[in-house]
């Protein structure tokens, strides 16, 4: 049986793995539940079910902040029981690819690889790829010709803006600016209005429903505790006081977009022009956050049609196909 290969795509908030055999991709909460700190409790999405609702002894936590590997023994455990899982419980020796963010020191980079690496899944060979090269895969864009691309990932916790041309990172731009962010500006926000606490559960409900919500020209309807009386409560939240909410976070986005296409090289600025802005990541589906784009730059707004898929689906072409082989590198050492 030829040798299988995953291409593993980190995120703060989701853990996307494409699975060469099965040609699928895997997408899960990036969580993971500890009982009395040293025992398995969940992972992926049963941990998130549970997060914001656990007892004191189950702790629940994100083992990635701001795209960068925090607690790396937790992350060995969730990489191994997924791999673990998409191979029916039996670890069988594989290739990897995975995806690493531009704007991290190299040792942050390294620790990707170590983690694959350490993590117990008969790892064979172990590929490094950047995050916006497989992004822009992901999204159809031939990366390895000289016509220069920009590429808009908005995540959990950061936003990664990148130049690409002839298949390397011509400049790149990481903001501490994403869903965590909005779903902050949200909760504050009813706190002010409405005094009350939402839990970061809700504040996400609403931020991805804000959309139908609008159109339905309807409220988001939620529960959280009063902070004067201190019981639960239901209350109508309307759609503009979220949009209003959202809107400096949005610019903040803009500025950085401008400002990095402001360094962009001329020739690679025409082609830009010309083809537009790349958007993808999971909070990039966020209401009038491309529009705003658009609006801001007076560049078209290419939306990833799979935006939280995007980079493992780049991941998925590399593997698959030979003439993108190139764009990965094995870390050791720290040189192609």
């Amino acid at each position: 049986m030829a040798l299988n290969a995953f291409g593993i795509d980190l995120g703060t908030n989701n853990i996307k793995i494409y699975d060469r055999n099965e040609d699928k991709v895997v997408i899960e909460k990036n969580m993971i539940a500890v009982e009395n700190k040293n025992t398995l409790f969940a992972y992926g999405n049963s941990a998130f079910e549970m997060y914001e609702k656990a007892p004191k002894n189950i702790e629940i936590s994100y083992p990635l902040s701001c795209g960068v590997i925090a607690d790396i023994k937790k992350m060995e455990t969730i990489i191994k029981f997924f791999i673990a899982d998409m191979q029916k419980g039996s670890l069988r020796p594989a290739n990897f690819y995975v995806a690493v963010p531009t704007d991290v020191t190299e040792v942050e980079k390294r620790a990707f690889y170590d983690l694959v690496r350490d993590a117990g899944v008969k790892a064979r060979k172990i590929m490094v790829v950047e995050k916006a090269v497989a992004d822009a895969l992901g999204q159809d864009v031939d990366v390895k010709n000289s016509q220069g691309v920009i590429v808009v990932n908005v995540g959990y916790e950061t936003t990664e803006i990148s130049i690409l041309s002839l298949g390397g990172i011509v400049l790149s731009r990481l903001i501490k600016v994403g869903g965590q962010k909005f779903d902050e500006a949200i909760r504050n926000a009813v706190r002010k209005e409405f005094n009350l606490i939402i839990g970061g559960k809700t504040a996400e409900n609403i931020k991805m429903n804000l959309k139908n919500l609008e159109e339905k020209e309807e409220g988001a309807v939620v529960y959280g505790r009063d902070i004067v009386r201190g019981l639960p409560v239901e209350r109508t939240i309307p759609t503009d006081l979220v949009s209003d909410a959202l809107e400096e976070h949005f610019r903040t986005i803009v500025d950085n977009v401008k400002l990095t296409l402001e360094r962009t090289p001329p020739e690679l600025a025409a082609d830009i022009y010309r083809k537009g802005i790349y958007l993808s990541g999971g909070a990039s589906q966020v209401n009038h956050l491309a529009e705003k784009l658009e609006k801001g730059t007076g560049l078209k707004v290419n939306r990833a049609e799979e935006p939280i898929a995007s980079v493992a689906l780049g991941l998925a072409k590399i593997i698959k196909e030979d003439n993108y082989k190139t764009v990965a590198y094995a870390i050791e050492g720290m040189s192609r």
